[in-house]
């Protein structure tokens, strides 16, 4: 499978990268996690799993883990770069944004990015290194929100925090060099919780086009490790389902997995999907969540919304960014920027 077409396959049909022709063989069950992973991801899991032993997720480990936030990469010199803070609403404070590859008197594709972190942890600064080699390669602006995280506020601050970044965006398209036709929102893990919201948001508000929605193995429904259980080797480590429940605790204000629980907080939980812009979703089979992924998928294709799934065996979350020299990461991100490039009618 060359990379043009693992682009190309589509999602109305389950897209998947058979295990057997990824060079493993199928595996007889076992209780071990690790023996589910493609075999090149098996030096990260272990490291991923030394560096959260003993974890449980609480008030005061978020905090630790917050205090221990390694500083952002250095800034690529050939990418320029800008800051601002935007206004999001009255009674709202401003909300930090980065600015990349922003040239005016052009009209080139843009993404509007939100970073994962379990809505819990995170920071645009992280990104901006990531997304300036992302901009330069695929010619196109990029914004990235800092939106506020929880515990300090719900989903309805950062929810209006990523929308007010969009409208300026859309409005400020010639400041950016941007074709406002043609803003794709985009988040890994959290961020794509957050990238599949604010497609609901723009469509619901009516006031802001998307020209796609790329959902990198995104956190979309609390009820996954609280009320819905998945086999033992899935989410075995790193995002766990002890995470899961801690992070949307934070997030909705109350705890996930009941039948009280919001729909506007959780994409999962919205019962209408159609009209929304076309999706690309893609997640790995071992990653916490690849059930609800696969289902989200589903349902966006049956409201008729275009949709390509792509699910890589033996991957656990976020196995792209752990392990990116894997070829099972490479063919993973191969795959995104095909998925980019088509969003952008490239």
């Amino acid at each position: 499978m060359n990379r043009r077409d693992l682009g190309r396959l589509g999602a109305a049909a389950l897209v998947t990268m058979m295990a057997g022709r990824m060079g493993h063989a199928a595996q007889l069950p076992s209780d071990d996690p690790l023996a589910y992973l493609d075999p090149e991801l098996l030096p990260a899991a272990r490291e991923v799993i030394a560096q959260n032993e003993g974890l449980t997720w609480t008030k005061e480990a978020l905090a630790r883990i917050r205090a221990g936030t390694p500083p952002s990469p250095p800034h690529l010199p050939d990418v320029p770069v800008q800051q601002l803070r935007l206004p999001v609403g009255p009674g709202q404070p401003d909300v930090p944004v980065f600015i990349i590859n922003a040239r005016p008197g052009t009209r080139r594709p843009g993404i509007l990015h939100m970073h994962g972190g379990g809505y819990i942890l995170g920071r645009a600064g992280l990104e901006v290194a990531y997304e300036q080699a992302l901009a330069r390669e695929l010619d196109c602006v990029i914004v990235t929100v800092d939106y506020r995280l929880a515990p300090e506020t719900t989903y309805l601050g950062s929810v209006e925090d990523n929308y007010a970044a969009l409208r300026w965006m859309y409005h400020e398209a010639a400041r950016l060099g941007l074709d406002p036709a043609r803003i794709v929102a985009m988040g890994e893990s959290a961020g794509g919780g957050h990238a599949a919201r604010l497609a609901i948001t723009a469509r619901d508000r009516g006031e802001v086009p998307l020209a796609g929605q790329m959902l990198i193995y995104p956190m979309l429904d609390d009820r996954t490790g609280s009320s819905v259980h998945l086999p033992p080797f899935i989410g075995a480590f790193g995002w766990t389902g002890q995470a899961n429940r801690f992070g949307w605790a934070s997030f909705l204000g109350m705890e996930p997995g009941g039948p009280d629980v919001p729909a506007a907080g959780v994409p999962a939980r919205v019962t209408d999907l159609s009209g929304l812009p076309p999706a690309f979703v893609a997640v790995g089979g071992v990653d916490l969540f690849v059930r609800e992924d696969i289902d989200y998928a589903r349902r966006l294709t049956e409201a008729g919304v275009p949709t390509d799934l792509l699910v890589v065996p033996g991957a656990f979350h976020a196995f792209d960014r752990v392990a990116p020299e894997a070829r099972v990461s490479q063919r993973f991100t191969a795959a995104k920027m095909d998925a980019l490039r088509r969003a952008f009618g490239a």
